[in-house]
């Protein structure tokens, strides 16, 4: 592990510095077409192909981005000209990355829990996304607050997971991103959501602990502390902020090298205000970049305008740098409410 130290450490920097989140562009190709079948948009590998392109080829796009996080389809694609994404990626000054899990399954004797697999055979796939170029990964768990849930079983068995993945990840040069996700679907209230947090994140610190995986080469991607999707107590956007912060300064070592939060089924507006409160009211508290790692709330906007329609192209890079350089003001706490409606596109 020592032979790859201070590139994971220098990527892990790079990743998270000031005014950058990283774009969680890896849909699977089961979540891609999902998306496209509800805008009508052909669900083939050319429609995909053409999307991520888009994404890849905005201008300017690396002013906000540090690097993208790549599907096994993706970061083999080319533009339609051929060059590979992973060119028009580095070349754009950004670090190429790539999703390695393969997905959460029905953790046996636990109904209605999912445990992620992709273990097996993780160790030759990390050295040939190495070889390509990929400087970084990503592996997703999954919580689920419900009726008598998440088990203990279930938090330990995807701490354990997110901890072997790492530390195989390190071992073979990719700065891992740990994502422990608190799912935001249910009725539960924000103590609730609070609880179970501090617990996972408690379980995952232990787990990365026993595996030896270095914390200034990681990066940790958590979802934020917020009631249910369904709870009849929604909460303010200062409440939000304070307790994931709160809940993040009593499990997150200091030495982690950044935090870049997912939006985990929030609005855009909500994502961007949330972590806007984080860096405006406690920065001064937090020993890590507190940044982005957005997917829906940084592309949706310019999916539903380019809609597979290859003329709107340049209209929808527009949308999707908009939303970027937004989460960016908001990783710097410069965002606000007023900013987005003044500078809303037509």
């Amino acid at each position: 592990m020592a032979t790859y130290t201070q590139e994971l450490r220098a990527t892990a920097k790079s990743m998270v510095q000031s005014g950058k989140g990283i774009l969680a562009m890896d849909e699977s190709n089961g979540t891609c077409n999902k998306r496209f079948d509800a805008l009508g948009i052909p669900t083939t590998e050319a429609a995909r192909q053409s999307y991520r392109e888009l994404i890849l080829t905005t201008p300017g796009l690396s002013d906000y981005i540090s690097g993208p996080i790549l599907y096994d389809e993706t970061i083999r694609q080319t533009t339609r000209d051929g060059v590979p994404f992973l060119k028009v990626i580095t070349d754009a000054g950004m670090i190429p990355g790539i999703k390695v899990d393969t997905g959460a399954k029905n953790l046996a004797g636990h109904p209605g829990e999912k445990v992620t697999e992709g273990l097996d055979g993780l160790r030759d796939r990390i050295a040939e996304y190495y070889r390509m170029g990929a400087r970084f990964a990503k592996w997703r768990a999954v919580i689920t607050i419900g009726d008598g849930i998440p088990s203990r079983a279930c938090i330990e068995a995807n701490a354990h997971g997110l901890a072997r993945y790492a530390a195989l990840c390190q071992a073979g040069g990719l700065v891992p991103i740990v994502e422990p996700e608190v799912l935001i679907d249910g009725s539960h209230s924000l103590e609730h959501c609070y609880q179970v947090t501090d617990e996972t994140l408690h379980a995952v610190f232990a787990q990365l602990y026993t595996q030896g995986v270095a914390y200034d080469q990681m990066i940790l991607k958590p979802s934020m502390v917020i009631p249910g999707k369904g709870s009849s107590q929604q909460a303010s956007v200062e409440a939000v902020a304070e307790a994931t912060v709160l809940c993040l300064l009593k499990n997150v070592p200091a030495t982690v090298a950044g935090i870049a939060f997912l939006s985990g089924g929030q609005t855009k507006e909500q994502s961007s205000a949330h972590l806007n409160a984080m860096n405006q009211r406690f920065s001064d508290r937090c020993p890590w970049p507190v940044t982005f790692s957005y997917a829906r709330a940084i592309q949706q906007p310019a999916l539903e305008h380019w809609s597979g329609d290859e003329s709107r192209v340049a209209e929808a890079q527009q949308y999707l740098l908009q939303r970027a350089k937004f989460n960016s003001l908001a990783s710097k706490g410069e965002y606000s409410s007023e900013l987005e409606k003044r500078l809303a596109l037509a």
